[in-house]
């Protein structure tokens, strides 16, 4: 009973790369520098499914998103960089304001 449970993670790379190969190969050379990554983080998996699939239709998706800690802690970093506000964050991201002011209030940004 002792037994580590080892975190089934999907293979990103391999499902974007079959997923490029098999239907969309002319979008192959934007999404290499991510694919070429040794470990992908929530938001390059977004940025792939940007990429090849389009933004279009992703409201219905909004709802099934969800953020790793990294992932968060990259978004609000992002903002910093960038001076951006919560507003301007909430809408390159396509998240809520609300979600935002969430974020910096758990990871005291």
């Amino acid at each position: 009973m002792g037994e580590k449970i080892q975190q089934l993670i999907p293979d990103y790379k391999r499902i974007y790369s079959d997923i490029l190969n098999a239907k969309y190969t002319e979008k192959i050379p934007y999404c290499l520098s991510i694919l070429n990554k040794k470990i992908l983080s929530s938001t390059d998996i977004i940025r792939l499914n940007e990429i090849i699939f389009g933004t279009k239709g992703n409201l219905y998706n909004q709802k099934h998103k969800s953020y790793d800690r990294l992932a968060i802690l990259e978004i609000l970093e992002y903002q910093k960089k960038n001076n951006m506000n919560n507003v301007q964050l909430a809408s390159h991201f396509k998240l809520s304001r609300n979600t935002i002011t969430k974020w910096k209030k758990l990871f005291n940004s």
